[in-house]
């Protein structure tokens, strides 16, 4: 093989709140095409030739939701599972041992972010393929988006003075301001910071521990003591969380005399802010991206998005306004990358909707919260075909379903007995119950739970077809 792609699928996109959330991030959502940008990352690679399938680095608690996107595209990814963010260069340091241990030490790695926009992916492989050699010969190579306005909002590599090819890096720079900025569009030798590289493991693992080599012994340890059962690869928690938080920019490239870089001029944007999903969404002829149910009266150069309900709009400009199940949010589009302090307000005040929308997904499906009050919650649950429930019981809730679309297998205790639409079932406290699908069509349920607490921990798993006995998410 050529190309063994890494998958960066961390990250918890709080910019782009209220629609990505902490347990359904930005790289998860279908935010720019109707794919999602995971799935679109994905898609890329297509445009290369012998690549070998996706090694995607993600939290543990994205891992169906990541696997059943790549597999809905044919995709057999092999998945590592980080206990918590470190930032990148721990996260590619799993990723470059992963690759030791398949004996893949020498392939270059190309490394992806999943939550960027690539307009033009053919671009993307002719850039990797200029730059396959230099990663072989042990060069760290990263790629330089050839900049077409003064932007503040990138971090800019400043590459040596010559045309084509790969180029030496010179420096690396933060985000300027604006007058700093012109003057790097001037140059013509500096390019926005992509965070994309292509590099093998080898060459990865060595100048790193060079750099930062308490960085690699946790992650050796990390890996050292996964577990290998078959499932994803899941590092030691404890010894990762003993790994140094850093990126690879701060931990590698800035530090390293090995970097080289490859112009890079493929319609990219790393979509991080509302402001930037709006330059890249399509637009009308007011300068307007107007998603879902939206009304815009007198309303231009403004991104509206509804998801749930009629939005409408009276004499804006330049705006931001996104409506979510359980939260809206406006804000000017030149304000867009302050919606973090928003996320940082809301999570001191440990609202719950920092890391949850309504709607919440699990490997079986989803559900979502119709109404919440003291002594009782109403849901409705979505279950795939074919999709089965733990076998778990509850120690402070009875439970009331209805079968409103698609039929139900129900164990209860010793029964197991089928429910049809219009039918239903009641589920008393301390009762051993599960839910299958065995139809072809998505089954809907109303739940009505009712009992003195109602919290998601209160669950005991006796099975579970997705390995999580003992767990409650």
């Amino acid at each position: 093989m050529s190309v063994i792609p890494v998958i960066l699928c961390g990250g918890s996109g709080t910019r782009l709140w209220p629609l990505s959330r902490a347990g359904l991030p930005k790289q998860l959502l279908p935010l720019a095409a109707e794919r999602t940008m995971l799935q679109d990352t994905a898609a890329r690679l297509e445009h290369l030739d012998d690549v070998a399938a996706p090694l995607v680095i993600c939290n543990e608690a994205h891992r169906f939701l990541v696997s059943g996107q790549l597999e809905a595209l044919g995709m057999n990814p092999t998945l590592v599972l980080e206990p918590e963010g470190r930032n990148t260069a721990p996260a590619v340091a799993l990723a470059a041992l992963e690759a030791q241990r398949a004996g893949l030490g020498a392939v270059p790695m190309l490394v992806l972010p999943a939550d960027h926009v690539i307009r033009e992916p053919k671009a993307l492989a002719l850039a990797v393929e200029t730059g396959l050699q230099a990663a072989r010969s042990g060069q760290l190579v990263t790629f330089g988006i050839v900049p077409t306005a003064p932007e503040t909002g990138y971090g800019y590599i400043r590459g040596a003075a010559e045309a084509g090819g790969v180029r030496p890096v010179e420096q690396f720079v933060e985000k300027p301001d604006t007058a700093t900025a012109q003057q790097y569009l001037d140059d013509g030798n500096y390019f926005w910071n992509s965070g994309m590289f292509l590099f093998t493991a080898d060459a990865y693992l060595q100048e790193l521990g060079r750099q930062a080599p308490d960085m690699v012994a946790a992650c050796h340890r990390a890996m050292g003591a996964a577990s290998d059962d078959g499932l994803p690869r899941r590092p030691d928690p404890e010894a990762f969380r003993a790994c140094p938080k850093d990126s690879i920019d701060y931990a590698v490239m800035e530090k390293t005399s090995l970097a080289s870089m490859v112009p890079l001029d493929a319609g990219w944007s790393d979509v991080g802010s509302w402001s930037a999903l709006h330059d890249v969404s399509a637009r009308d002829e007011d300068g307007n991206t107007l998603l879902g149910d939206v009304r815009a009266v007198q309303t231009r150069d403004s991104y509206v998005r509804a998801e749930s309900r009629l939005v409408t709009t009276v004499g804006l400009e330049g705006c931001i306004v996104v409506e979510t199940k359980d939260a809206v949010l406006v804000v000017p589009r030149e304000r867009a990358q302050d919606v973090k302090a928003i996320v940082d307000a809301l999570g001191a005040d440990e609202r719950e909707e920092v890391k949850l929308g309504r709607e919440v997904f699990r490997p079986w499906g989803s559900y979502d919260s119709l109404e919440s009050v003291p002594g009782y919650q109403v849901k409705r649950l979505t279950v795939l075909p074919g999709a089965v429930l733990s076998l778990q019981l509850h120690h402070h809730r009875a439970e009331h379903w209805v079968v409103v679309a698609g039929t139900a297998r129900i164990t209860r205790d010793d029964e197991v007995f089928d429910l049809e639409k219009n039918q239903h079932t009641f589920i008393p406290i301390g009762a051993r119950h599960r839910i299958e699908n065995p139809g072809q069509e998505l089954l809907h349920i109303i739940e009505v739970q009712v009992g003195d607490y109602l919290g998601e921990d209160d669950i005991v798993r006796f099975e579970d077809k997705y390995g999580r006995e003992g767990r409650t998410d």
